[in-house]
């Protein structure tokens, strides 16, 4: 069972810190979940797509875990290169979400299964849905880039009845001019508050007569214990701006 894991995730270091407290060793800048990180003495190793290496080698991890779509290759072969163990996993909805937690924190971590887990993938069995609900999700603006296919938060989103305009689109967070998007046809614009930073004062505005849903980006895009309540808040939210 490792003693010592470095997580280049934000999702995976709440994960494994809420599940047990004083496995890692080391997270990146983004990790801000739990908030007591630094206090427990967690190292910063930079960021998700620029990570110290040499500064992860000197942690002496037992297992390093990361993502395919937010680390980068290189950086991944430079430290099993250092002889390090580097779990990556794969997301691309929830149903793989739920099995890649499970992977991280019992076959990786060696962990008994955690209850929230358990919770989660109850919470999300049968949520309400809105009824056929079309939306645009911009994700960052200046350039306006906004959710496309195959992504984690559009399959949230689609169990809770909001149809991605641009879910079909060839690439997975595409840049789309703010005129075809207010050309869309949407009911509705879902707003969350990261990457991108949308307020009710950034962003509404851009979509003049279109309801708004300002989220909660963890809700939406971060796969761990924010899952059990997700479903509920990014619920609450949506039927509030319809």
């Amino acid at each position: 069972m490792p003693r010592r894991v470095v997580s280049l995730v934000p999702s995976l270091t709440e994960a494994v810190a809420h599940s047990a407290p004083g496995l890692l060793v080391g997270a990146t800048d983004w990790c801000s979940h739990p908030a007591d990180l630094d206090a427990a003495g967690v190292v910063r190793i930079g960021g998700t797509k620029n990570p110290d290496v040499p500064g992860i080698v000197r942690l002496a991890p037992d297992l390093v875990i990361a993502n395919e779509e937010e680390n980068r290759a290189p950086d991944l072969a430079a430290l099993r290169a250092a002889g390090l163990d580097v779990l990556v996993t794969e997301i691309r909805d929830l149903p793989s979400a739920l099995r890649e937690l499970d992977r991280v924190l019992v076959r990786g971590c060696g962990l008994p299964r955690p209850g929230w887990l358990d919770e989660a993938e109850d919470a999300w069995r049968a949520p309400p849905a809105l009824p056929d609900v079309r939306a645009v999700v911009p994700i960052w603006r200046r350039p306006w880039m906004v959710l496309g296919s195959d992504t984690f938060a559009g399959d949230l989103l689609a169990r809770l009845g909001v149809s991605n305009v641009h879910g079909g689109h060839a690439e997975r967070y595409p840049r789309v001019p703010l005129d075809e998007l207010r050309a869309s046809g949407a009911d509705l614009v879902v707003l969350p508050d990261e990457p991108y930073r949308f307020t009710a004062e950034d962003g509404p505005e851009a979509f003049p007569g279109l309801p708004a849903a300002l989220v909660d980006g963890r809700q939406l895009t971060w796969y761990g214990p924010s899952l059990v309540d997700a479903a509920a808040g990014l619920g609450w939210r949506l039927r509030a701006a319809r």
